[in-house]
């Protein structure tokens, strides 16, 4: 099975930058979707970015121009690690949050999450 494993999140001030990392692997070729989500405590996990195997990225419309979900390789049959990244600048407060990465994967549509990684935006 696929395994995620995210990391760089932490304490930054408002109007900094951090990159969330997101390593997949495993069975990476059975991976459709990647997508990063954030969840707060007490709210439901919100979409942030997706990237599908063909290189195409969706963003809801309240993440435009904020967040750019990338990977660092090609899509590939070759079980080996991939790794999709999160670059985000200028953090604000409400930006605190859980994030976590999830793949969608083929060919029975499971989907598979990362532990997550913290991301708190305070002064």
């Amino acid at each position: 099975q696929v395994q995620l494993v995210e990391s760089g999140g932490g304490l930054v001030q408002p109007g900094g930058s951090l990159r969330l990392s997101c390593a997949a692997s495993g069975p990476i070729y059975t991976i459709t979707e990647l997508g990063w989500y954030r969840q707060v405590p007490g709210n439901q996990r919100e979409a942030v970015a997706r990237i599908l195997s063909g290189g195409r990225t969706i963003y809801p419309d309240a993440m435009k121009d904020r967040f750019t979900i990338s990977r660092d390789s090609a899509y590939s049959r070759d079980i080996t690690n991939n790794t999709y990244y999160l670059p985000m600048e200028n953090l604000r407060p409400h930006d605190t949050a859980v994030y976590y990465c999830n793949a969608m994967t083929t060919p029975w549509g499971r989907g598979y999450w990362g532990q997550g990684t913290q991301v708190t935006v305070s002064l």
